[in-house]
């Protein structure tokens, strides 16, 4: 019996099976040869969009339980903000979930490419009225690489003058995209962290171990391709040439 969480399983399960979670050998935009790939953009259609907003939101309600808010922020937020372009049906899905479901009603928002001219105007949709006060955001994310993505978006955030106080991404494939000063090896998780002030405010609704024991369970239960076999190993040994540890 797997240890996962049902969600996670079912998510894993499903985006497998639209090809959204590949094994094999790929070629990652920092040149790195990864041994799995996750396109967050073939998870097209009805079924596996409503596993993915309900991981998000169990997830999000995770997150909430902490009863130290300084710890973990997400039990008291008023959007969901989903930068353009996967994030909006990312953010919009998880909203509904939250309150079909958890009975947790938030707002939702998001960004267009190109600002408009006429009617509204501006590049941000479904942002609320009573600019006075201080939104508190939760910015959605899908596969995390740079960070580049959710750190615009803090900015344009700031800009209607709300606050991130956390992000939830849907991988966070707990390896490193620089080394410091010190030698230290650095996330991409830990450096949207520092800009958000602090530990735990970036939340995965799944991690690369994840990943490494879902194939581990399938492989005990002779579940396993020839190829998820070998990517299984491959996946070991790039954990421990790229891993960081991840809280």
């Amino acid at each position: 019996m797997s240890t996962l969480e049902s969600y996670k399983t079912q998510l894993l399960e499903q985006a497998a099976q639209v090809g959204a979670l590949k094994f094999g050998n790929f070629t990652l935009k920092s040149g790195r040869k990864s041994p799995y790939f996750f396109n967050a953009g073939l998870m097209s259609d009805g079924t596996i969009l409503h596993t993915v907003a309900q991981a998000y939101a169990a997830t999000l309600c995770a997150a909430a339980s902490d009863d130290d808010p300084t710890v973990n922020p997400f039990s008291d937020f008023d959007i969901l903000f989903g930068p353009a372009y996967k994030g909006i049906s990312l953010a919009a899905c998880t909203a509904l979930v939250l309150s079909s479901m958890h009975g947790r009603d938030v707002k939702f928002a998001y960004d267009r490419k190109e600002a408009k001219d006429h009617g509204e105007g501006g590049n941000v949709v479904g942002w609320p009225s009573g600019r006075n006060e201080k939104w508190r955001v939760v910015i959605v994310d899908d596969v995390m690489t740079t960070g580049l993505a959710a750190s615009s978006a803090i900015k344009l955030v700031a800009r209607q003058g709300g606050e991130v106080v956390g992000v939830v991404q849907l991988l966070d494939r707990e390896e490193f995209s620089e080394i410091d000063d010190q030698g230290c090896k650095v996330s991409s998780v830990m450096k949207l962290e520092n800009l958000l002030g602090g530990k735990g405010k970036v939340r995965s609704v799944l991690k690369m171990r994840d990943l490494v024991q879902w194939l581990e369970e399938k492989e005990a239960q002779g579940e396993t391709t020839e190829e998820e076999k070998r990517s299984l190993q491959a996946m070991r040994v790039y954990r421990d040439t790229y891993g960081v540890s991840s809280p």
